[in-house]
């Protein structure tokens, strides 16, 4: 007989609380959605970890806090407006992590099967209706923004990794420029208000590797969001809030995690 996985709130309440506050600014409902992102990182855990059935209960406990959140007075809203930000976080960065931990290893049907759970609980006014990202787009205009993301993402590292992918198969390489990069990891309103900022993607990736017990990987993007980070206490964060998500999944580590 298969035991029902549970997450608990209190659980919950430890892993957001692992999270540095970034600022001492009033605690509103866009604040909720956007000066923690410890949701992304255990969602994303879970997620990676083969249980997507706790996705929806982070989204309900994120939720919540959102709910419970005061309105600012000096900055309404259109009412869903943060709930709306806050969905789609969650599915952008499971989207994410179907990269990463599928190129890691091969899980894709993973992240299928979480963004499946989260649409189940998911209110229908903040479900999507179409595609956000721009299907006339050129594999050209692509691969130019995929080039651009991966070299601010990876720093002086990115030459030395892309020329690895590169010789390792030439069609995987142009595959991270143009897909990944390109498609994927580029955020489709990047020139306006982004659903997740690219630090934020490389901790969705850093929660995705570690989950997936893949150690170069792992140190990769801790790299990456070192790089990225003002601060390292951040990192060291969303490495513990992985670490502790994916060994409640059940995830059996065989590697040492790299250190920040």
């Amino acid at each position: 007989m298969t035991t029902q996985f549970a997450v608990s709130f209190s659980f919950l309440d430890r892993l957001k609380a692992l999270f540095p506050t970034r600022s001492s600014s009033p605690f509103t409902r866009k604040s909720a959605v956007l000066d923690n992102p410890w949701y992304i990182v255990a969602a994303v855990a879970y997620s990676a970890g083969n249980r997507p059935e706790a996705v929806p209960i982070v989204w309900e406990y994120a939720l919540r806090d959102v709910r419970s959140a005061p309105v600012d007075v000096n900055a309404p809203s259109d009412g869903n407006q943060e709930e709306l930000l806050l969905a789609r976080r969650f599915r952008e960065a499971l989207l994410k992590s179907s990269l990463t931990c599928g190129c890691a290893k091969v899980c894709t049907y993973m992240v299928i099967n979480a963004l499946e759970a989260l649409h189940a609980v998911m209110p229908q006014e903040l479900q999507e209706k179409s595609a956000l990202r721009d299907p006339t787009e050129t594999l050209k205009q692509q691969e130019d923004k995929g080039e651009a993301l991966f070299r601010a993402m990876y720093g002086t590292t990115a030459q030395p990794v892309q020329s690895t992918i590169d010789m390792i198969y030439p069609d995987m390489g142009y595959f991270v420029k143009t897909i990944a990069y390109g498609l994927i990891y580029t955020d489709p309103y990047l020139s306006s208000s982004p659903i997740l900022q690219p630090l934020e993607s490389t901790y969705a990736a850093v929660a995705s590797v570690i989950a997936m017990d893949t150690p170069k990987q792992i140190a990769w993007h801790l790299d990456n969001a070192r790089r990225q980070s003002l601060s390292i206490d951040e990192v060291r964060a969303v490495r513990q809030i992985a670490i502790e998500a994916a060994k409640h999944a059940g995830v059996k580590r065989l590697n040492e995690v790299p250190e920040v």
